[in-house]
């Protein structure tokens, strides 16, 4: 096979893997291995949305055959699991769990979290609290701000955050997560500098992908999706990092999460320079944005400033001022209310702000999404533009 066959079938897995993904965080199927069977026989047969090409088909069949060996083992593993007696159902949970050995407590909490039934309820979940002083909470609280995946909590559910997270200290050289190990955590840097490498396939040495800064969350990914950790993070320096727990985590982190991304997905699907991306890319644009608040008379963005954020009017009301003569005073151009958004060709470009937008309600709520985080979770968006070229073009045109 040459590598130009090589890159199309993997660009023809990819398409498919992500409609499946699209449609499996759409649809959340409560038994998801019958779904993603059904779903590729319905793909396979031309009866779901954006035909496939030849490529794409001959994947999806080596796709279908995996999920049928998955589903048979998936029926032998119940059939075996039925013919166990009542009687052996303590040693059933010790055998499950020895085969993990590191910290057998901390990964039976892990498990509990996700497995949720008559004897595990969502609602019985009690957070962990580690004490520290009200100086370290301050401290935490910043910190955390800058990490995007926590901003949409609520003031309780942050402050369970807060309580329940850890500070750890770590030398230089010191593994922190290791390639293919179980995730029971996530991390947050306060101090120092830490590598991300990963060992690919056929290589013989891990491949370096990029750092961590003060500010920045790892680790996450892995209790996300209930998989292995992607990748290994050491540290390059001293550092310290606030470690969080997949019990907190799941129940707190990941539900806000879901809840702030329904919220504004499909909003952000009506906003046209990001109109190209598919529904996956919007759901990780919703989980990036961040929250501000702005009291009436504040200004929101200052015409003749650099931009780096996009902004959506979560609640209240805004205007846009700009001064049409030199000499005199700005004059309202525009208004804005609840839905409506600016400031997005700063996705784009870091061109001056053209106008200020100022509150002009008691209380404003925006969302906000810097550039950097955009091309961070997405890449460059003019790649996405490109998709779509007329788009493309009318903001290119705008830049000249």
């Amino acid at each position: 096979m040459s590598s130009q066959e090589e890159i199309q079938f993997d660009k023809a897995t990819k398409e498919i893997l992500v409609r499946l993904v699209t449609a499996l965080l759409t649809d959340k199927p409560k038994d998801p291995v019958p779904y993603i069977y059904s779903y590729l026989t319905d793909l396979s047969k031309g009866q779901v949305p954006n035909p496939i090409n030849d490529n794409e088909l001959n994947e999806l069949k080596n796709l279908k055959k995996k999920v049928e060996y998955l589903k048979d083992q998936l029926e032998d593993h119940e059939d075996a699991h039925s013919d166990q007696s009542q009687d052996e159902d303590e040693d059933e949970e010790v055998h499950e769990i020895q085969p993990k050995k590191k910290n057998i407590k901390a990964q039976r909490a892990g498990v509990s979290a996700e497995v949720y039934g008559e004897w595990n309820k969502k609602g019985d979940f009690v957070p962990k609290v580690v004490p520290k002083s009200q100086e370290t909470k301050t401290k935490l609280k910043k910190r955390l701000l800058e990490a995007f995946m926590f901003n949409a909590l609520d003031e309780k559910e942050f402050e369970i955050v807060v309580d329940s997270i850890e500070e750890i200290k770590v030398s230089q050289g010191d593994l922190v997560i290791k390639e293919g190990d179980e995730g029971d955590c996530m991390y947050v840097v306060e101090q120092g500098t830490l590598t991300c490498t990963k060992l690919f396939k056929g290589n013989t040495e891990p491949t370096f992908l990029k750092e961590y800064h003060p500010g920045e969350g790892f680790g996450e990914l892995a209790l996300l999706y209930n998989a292995p950790r992607a990748a290994t993070i050491k540290a390059k320096t001293e550092a310290v990092v606030y470690k969080l727990d997949r019990d907190t985590f799941n129940n707190i982190v990941k539900d806000a999460a879901a809840r702030k991304r329904e919220k504004y997905e499909n909003f952000l699907s009506s906003v046209k320079i990001l109109s190209s991306m598919d529904p996956y890319e919007r759901s990780k644009i919703a989980d990036a944005l961040k929250e501000e608040k702005y009291k009436k008379g504040d200004f929101v963005i200052r015409e003749g400033d650099i931009g780096d954020k996009f902004f959506l009017i979560s609640e209240g009301e805004a205007i846009a001022t700009k001064v049409l003569k030199l000499g005199q005073p700005a004059q309202q151009v525009f208004g804005y209310n609840r839905g409506d958004y600016f400031g997005e060709r700063a996705l784009l470009t870091n061109e001056a702000r053209a106008a200020n937008i100022i509150a002009t309600s008691q209380d404003l709520i925006v969302v906000s999404l810097e550039r950097e985080t955009f091309r961070r979770v997405l890449g460059p968006l003019e790649d996405i533009l490109k998709r779509n070229m007329d788009i493309y073009e009318e903001y290119t045109k705008k830049q000249l």
